[in-house]
């Protein structure tokens, strides 16, 4: 049987490890042969904490009923013989639950209270609190027990309306949307918030991470879910039913949660479920997939994506199907279309994104590399040339030659003074970029917002602070952009003055790219913009929604400046890491020449035999220039090609 999702991660997965053991083995050699620097090592550092722990996302969308539990259990965890995830008839999953691995943590299932909703915490700071969460232990190799312990993520409790009301579960402004009242008056509300499970699937300890969501009103009381970990998810699976095609509840998840303005789309897959419920007995199997196909067309219009983006699916046939090792039946509930779908497609595209930044990367390390290199090429051969102009030369000229190199070090240790004073106006300009991106600049904007958004009542005003706010944070990121490009051409005419007094080669590094960072800001503009409409006014007027979307947004916001921050850091790390080595290889090339006059001037035959030491040398800088070359080729290679054909590669790493 086909299972391309799995093979395919799997392959991203060896392709990983690989590569982090080429890492690793490039930085040993590196440093084996004084090539790390510290900019170096830290983008090494990065880059392998990049490889190894690379998450990949699939969320799974859909309002109660929709068989998206199910779905889970067909293309995860069929190989368990059962059901693993709850799916009985009715309503499910009732918190959004995370499937991950961390080998770090024993298997377990871990629950955060629905009543931390009441504290101001984010569910960002819950995170770092094990302790406030109920665990239970699992046991990986008992599917039964395994299996029970899931259906924790399906418990409820019953509470007054005023108590819904305050944990976001009641609207009186919206009745239709609120659960149903029992003879005492009580309503049936999540007894969970969030769920964590922490197993060693095969699929799980590679990085991947399932999503899997409540219905509507579940999703909407939790400002966290629908504006931070649903649209960070490299691919979502939104959920619809075959016998009902797209109802209200469900375009209304899909308007409100999985579409924004100027969005593609791109991550989209649109899963028309329990096709097998059209398997009536009574049409001919051309007439079943004639509605099968109308269905997918109709689904496709109303919301607004092309029509291969809706795959045609049984979730309980293709787990039926798996567990019994039915290939007629795999065929027929189309479960493979999907894990194709999934694997080629939505994985393929995170791949490709993350296999442009190693080869990028790389690059700039080979670059690094082999530019020491040439310095120590050039000072050998600057040496060399020297030397061989004392051939034949008498003992006062060996000594003038002595005085001479002591002057030109004394000289250029007496230019200190200038680098320093680079040193000191790149620092000054970088402090005012970590002004613009630090916590401290973040948290000023973010505050007339938040305290607009925290007051009680309507919210008329808001969606105008809002557009300021961004505008003020856009700005931010405009002016570190253009600092940087300010430090970038000092940086570019200190070196270019430095190489030509000094003989260096110094190379501005590539300024950080802030591009992304105001991308990035854009998105969560668009995401959390969804809250700002009429539909949504009375909702804001809850102080409690608004206090969990305040936390949601500055979490989120904090993410990106925070990644801005660290590249600029990098950026700063490079340049004055490459000054340091042209400073250490210049005072080191120094000391050799100075020994070496010593040397002849104490042995006749000294001469001759340093210049054979200094050959020697550029053979063997030769050779470190060439392995260089062949560490680093092929890991460029592997980076670039493509995600189906590098399984002959990974077998020679």
């Amino acid at each position: 049987m086909s299972t391309s999702f799995t093979e395919h991660f799997d392959q991203h997965g060896a392709w990983r490890r690989a590569f982090a053991l080429r890492l690793k083995l490039l930085s040993e050699w590196l440093r084996d042969h004084e090539l790390l620097d510290a900019a170096v090592e830290e983008r090494l550092r990065r880059l392998e904490h990049q490889i190894r722990s690379d998450r990949v996302m699939v969320a799974f969308v859909a309002e109660f009923s929709r068989g998206k539990s199910e779905l889970i259990n067909a293309i995860f965890f069929a190989e368990y013989g059962r059901r693993i995830m709850p799916a009985s008839a009715g309503r499910t999953t009732m918190c959004p639950t995370e499937l991950g691995y961390d080998a770090a943590v024993a298997p377990c299932l871990r629950l955060l209270p629905v009543e931390t909703r009441l504290d101001s915490m984010s569910l960002a700071d819950w995170r770092m609190a094990p302790e406030k969460w109920t665990r239970i232990n699992l046991d990986v190799d008992d599917p039964e027990q395994l299996s029970q312990a899931m259906e924790k993520v399906a418990e409820v409790r019953r509470v007054t309306r005023d108590e819904a009301r305050a944990l976001g579960f009641w609207d009186d402004d919206i009745p239709e949307n609120n659960p149903p009242v029992d003879s005492r008056g009580m309503v049936e509300v999540p007894r969970w918030r969030h769920a964590l499970i922490n197993i060693p699937h095969p699929l799980l300890k590679q990085g991947l991470v399932i999503l899997d969501t409540p219905g509507l009103n579940a999703i909407g009381a939790e400002p966290e879910l629908t504006v931070n970990l649903i649209p960070q998810a490299h691919a979502v699976v939104f959920i619809l039913a075959a016998d009902t095609g797209v109802t209200r509840s469900d375009l209304a998840i899909w308007r409100e949660h999985l579409i924004t303005e100027s969005d593609s789309n791109d991550t989209r897959v649109v899963v028309l479920n329990k096709i097998d419920t059209l398997w009536d007995g009574i049409n001919t199997p051309e007439q079943v997939q004639a509605q099968i196909e109308r269905q997918c067309r109709t689904s496709a219009e109303i919301l607004g994506v092309e029509e291969d983006q809706v795959i045609p699916v049984s979730a309980q046939k293709g787990l039926l199907a798996k567990v019994t090792d039915d290939a007629a039946l795999l065929r027929a509930s189309c479960l493979q279309d999907l894990e194709d779908k999934l694997g080629l497609d939505m994985l393929g595209r995170r791949q490709q994104i993350l296999r442009a930044a190693v080869a990028g990367s790389i690059a700039d390390l080979q670059a690094e590399a082999i530019r020491i290199i040439s310095i120590r090429r050039r000072d050998f051969s600057e040496q060399k040339m020297e030397l061989k102009g004392l051939s034949g030369k008498n003992a006062s000229v060996i000594r003038h030659m002595h005085s001479r190199i002591e002057i030109e070090q004394q000289e250029f240790n007496t230019s200190g003074a200038k680098i320093q004073a680079i040193r000191s106006v790149h620092l000054k300009l970088l402090r005012d970029v970590f002004d613009l991106l630090g916590s401290k600049a973040l948290k000023a904007e973010l505050n007339g917002l938040n305290q607009l958004l925290r007051q009680p009542g309507l919210k008329l005003g808001v969606r105008k602070a809002y557009a300021e706010t961004f505008a003020k944070l856009h700005e931010n990121l405009e002016k570190a952009s253009r600092l940087s490009g300010e430090i970038q051409t000092m940086l570019q005419g200190a070196f270019r003055q430095l190489n030509t007094e000094h003989g260096f080669s110094l190379q501005a590094p590539r300024e950080p790219d802030m591009k992304r960072y105001r991308k990035d800001l854009k998105l969560v503009e668009r995401s959390h913009s969804q809250y700002l409409g009429i539909g949504n006014t009375l909702k804001l007027a809850q102080p409690e929604f608004a206090d969990r979307l305040v936390r949601a947004l500055s979490t989120r916001l904090r993410v990106v400046y925070e990644s801005a921050l660290g590249e600029v850091e990098l950026w700063n790390k490079s340049a004055a890491a490459q000054l340091d080595v042209q400073l250490r290889e210049r005072r080191r090339n120094f000391g050799r020449r100075i020994e070496a006059i010593e040397r002849i001037q104490a042995a006749a035959s000294g001469l001759a035999e340093r210049i054979s030491e200094i050959e020697a040398q550029e053979v063997s800088l030769q050779n470190i220039d060439t392995k260089l070359l062949d560490l680093t080729r092929p890991m460029l290679a592997v980076a670039m090609e493509s995600p189906d054909d590098h399984r002959a590669v990974l077998q020679t790493a």
